[in-house]
């Protein structure tokens, strides 16, 4: 029997793919290769009308997940994170794992 995919509104798809990527950077994220799980313990703040995350410049409105609480519940709820909201999450293996489809979207930085 398989496994029932997770289901997540447009937002949590976007704000899990952003912690996704903060993950990946050591500046924000650290990889725990005994659990598979990442944490992430810097959420970068948006200034004017984008955030810089790693190499990426996403627009503040994409990133409006990091300031929402309810959105945090809903991915712990779902098995993608452990919150410490809105200061540390730890992204579960399930977290790093599921395909959001949406980090080929983030537009390079150039500054």
């Amino acid at each position: 029997m398989s496994k029932k995919p997770i289901k997540l509104n447009a937002l949590q798809k976007k704000t899990l793919a952003l912690f996704q990527e903060l993950a990946k950077h050591p500046e924000s994220g650290s990889f725990d290769a005994d659990s598979g799980e990442a944490t992430v313990a810097f959420l970068p703040r948006p200034h004017g009308d984008h955030v810089h995350i790693g190499d990426y410049v996403v627009s503040a409105r994409d990133a409006s997940g990091f300031q929402n609480e309810k959105v945090w519940q809903a991915l712990e709820r779902k098995g993608l994170i452990r919150s410490g909201y809105p200061l540390q999450l730890t992204l579960t293996a399930d977290g790093l794992a599921y395909e959001t489809g949406l980090l080929g979207a983030l537009e390079q930085s150039d500054h």
